[in-house]
């Protein structure tokens, strides 16, 4: 390794070199700057980098008889750039950019990055950025290198000789740091609904936007949580140090944060500094889906552009426009959807950053590009609820995108799906849009149930739960013998206008998919003083309080709409439900086969605290 002299540059890129510039917050500033002041004497370079914080003058118009860039990741300059046809944008997966190096599909003349100083050993560190670097460094007929006293030293696969060092130039500057992450009211929401799929002892990963920061702050009171991430960024150092992420439930490499760049605040960077539970590995190590698999209950947050009703995923594009890249999506997605317990999660706000169109469409712009088919998808979350369309139907899954897509355009989308036959003429989007976080995990007698309100999309749920009552359910709960519950007759019952009417679930969770063990629900009467309440649970979940819980959820609805009395017709055999509602506070005239009670919601809300006490019920209040 030798000290860069200014007049070695016209010497060193070739005509027609290949040069590559370390990303992230790694981007040798310097180094460029030295280059570029030698740029008349350059004959046709070809720049190849990937995402990068600070500014990139490479792209500045005057360079352009000289230097043409190739950039596997679009910032808005870069963007500009590639229209103007300055610049060219390379679709590839994070984890396949290292193979085009070291096989020589992309081959590398010249790599100029950024290191720390040699330590007692003669090593350097790659400091904050390995990721696809550490192949370019291995590919490159040249290395010169930015010695920076300041970048931190990390540990993992970061360390190169200073013997693989062909120059260097040293020069101190402080990293660049990212944008806070400004989040909003929806992507607030979506971190809350996003949360309640990730369980105490997942191993998370994140990718780059504010909607997928906030499902990461959004975790904090969760426990035992891993890392093994492309990104490790200030959100994830947050959860290392409240606790929240200690990485001892790690299938794969426990007890160590695993990722191939780090890209944040000061904070960040001082904490990352000779951090001994952090490894940096290579892009094609960290993001390989294979190994991502290894990690048991594997989560990978990430967010799109665009989502079609069937599934699938646009990132990179918006119709013939490109915008930033695939990065870490696919090989998250594929080795999330492998793990043992995994949940691939796509997050995204229902409508555009300008409010004007509708995020979740019938059919993607012409010209739009699927980053991730609609077979790999697991979750979609936005603002308005979380779509679960792993091993659905199109039926199903055009049901359940419809149901969390904005409301102002669920009718259009509904009518695109039943146009292009997805949907039967019946279904409908009843009224009573979500606002408000609705759904939330709850305990009973040491089992999870979710508790939400139900939708349009469960009437397969539905018809389920009702064919596998026994006779003596049907005829108690149902008032009659067992029949057929037809999908139209399902859907009935499962589309509640819950503006007006009320209807809630108790689902288990199994193998992935929700199945319905208790329902609860009123209808409004017209004078919009009472309502008729009834309830069904499930065989195998009966004398855990599930009728009395969502009794006084109901109640608390009744209450706030302004409704002053339940009323309920029992069947005088089913003695269960009579003694819940005497016990609740309901009076019967007692009279006939059927006995009408009259329950004062007021009672019930009195009744429901002791009740609730004297149960092994627990809500989770993350």
């Amino acid at each position: 390794m030798k000290p860069l002299d200014e007049r070695d540059w016209p010497r060193l890129p070739r005509p027609g070199s290949r040069v590559f510039i370390g990303g992230g917050a790694a981007v040798p500033q310097a180094l460029v700057a030295s280059m570029l002041a030698h740029a008349e004497r350059f004959v046709d370079l070809e720049i190849v980098h990937i995402h990068g914080l600070g500014p990139t003058p490479w792209i500045e118009p005057r360079y352009e008889q000289v230097i043409r860039t190739n950039s596997f990741f679009l910032t808005p300059a870069l963007r500009e750039a590639v229209e103007r046809g300055q610049a060219d944008y390379t679709p590839c997966a994070m984890s396949e950019v290292p193979a085009l190096f070291q096989t020589g599909r992309m081959p590398i003349d010249v790599a100029l990055v950024q290191v720390t100083p040699p330590d007692e050993r003669g090593l350097c560190s790659l400091g904050v950025s390995v990721d696809v670097t550490r192949s370019a460094v291995k590919s490159a007929r040249l290395v010169i290198a930015q010695v920076n006293p300041k970048m931190p030293r990390t540990g993992g696969d970061s360390l190169i000789p200073v013997k693989d060092i062909d120059f260097f130039l040293k020069h101190a500057a402080p990293l660049p740091e990212a944008e806070v992450a400004k989040i909003d009211e929806r992507q607030e929401r979506i971190g809350c609904y996003a949360a309640q799929l990730i369980d105490d002892g997942a191993t998370l990963q994140v990718g780059l936007g504010n909607t997928p920061e906030a499902v990461v702050r959004a975790l904090t009171k969760h426990r035992q949580l891993g890392i093994h991430s492309g990104m490790f960024n200030d959100a994830l150092m947050d959860l290392v140090r409240c606790g929240a992420a200690d990485n001892s439930r790690k299938s794969y490499k426990p007890g160590k944060i695993i990722a191939s760049r780090v890209l944040g605040g000061r904070k960040l960077y001082r904490f990352v500094d000779g951090h001994p539970d952090l490894e940096l590995h290579p892009s094609d190590w960290v993001n390989d889906p294979h190994r991502i698999a290894r990690n048991d209950r594997m989560v990978a947050i990430n967010g799109a552009r665009e989502i079609d009703l069937t599934g699938q995923v646009v990132r990179d594009s918006s119709g013939h426009r490109f915008y930033g890249g695939i990065g870490a999506l696919q090989d998250f997605i594929r080795g999330a959807g492998r793990s043992k317990g995994g949940r691939p999660i796509i997050v995204l706000t229902s409508l555009t950053d300008d409010g004007k169109a509708s995020r979740i469409v019938t059919g993607l712009q012409p010209g739009s590009g699927v980053c991730t088919g609609r077979g790999d998808v697991h979750h979609v979350v936005t603002e308005y609820g979380i779509a679960s369309i792993y091993g659905n139907s199109i039926r199903e899954r055009v049901a359940r995108l419809v149901e969390i897509a904005h409301p102002d355009h669920r009718e259009s989308l509904l009518e695109g799906a039943r146009t292009r036959g997805w949907l039967p003429k019946f279904f409908t989007m009843p009224g009573g849009a979500r606002g408000e976080v609705e759904s939330e995990w709850v305990t009973f007698s040491g089992a999870r149930f979710r508790l939400r309100p139900l939708h349009p999309s469960d009437m397969h749920a539905l018809q389920s739960f009702f064919y596998s009552h026994d006779e003596e359910t049907v005829r108690l709960r149902y008032g009659y013998q067992r029949g057929r519950m037809t999908g139209e007759s399902a859907y009935k019952l499962a589309a509640v206008d819950q503006a007006k009417d009320h209807a809630l679930g108790l689902f288990a969770e199994q193998g992935g998919r929700e199945e319905l063990r208790a329902v609860g629900r009123f209808y409004l009467d017209p004078s919009g003083n009472t309502a008729e309440v009834a309830f069904v649970v499930h065989e195998s979940t009966r004398r855990v309080g599930m009728a009395g819980f969502l009794l006084g959820e109901l109640a608390q609805v009744a209450k706030k709409r302004g409704i002053k009395e339940f009323w309920a017709s029992v069947l005088a055999e089913n003695h269960g439900m009579a003694a819940l509602f005497v016990r609740a506070g309901g009076v019967s005239d007692g009279l006939g086969e059927d006995c009408e009670f009259r329950l004062p919601v007021s009672r019930i809300l009195r009744w429901r605290d002791g009740y609730l006490a004297g149960k092994t019920i627990f809500r989770e209040t993350r």
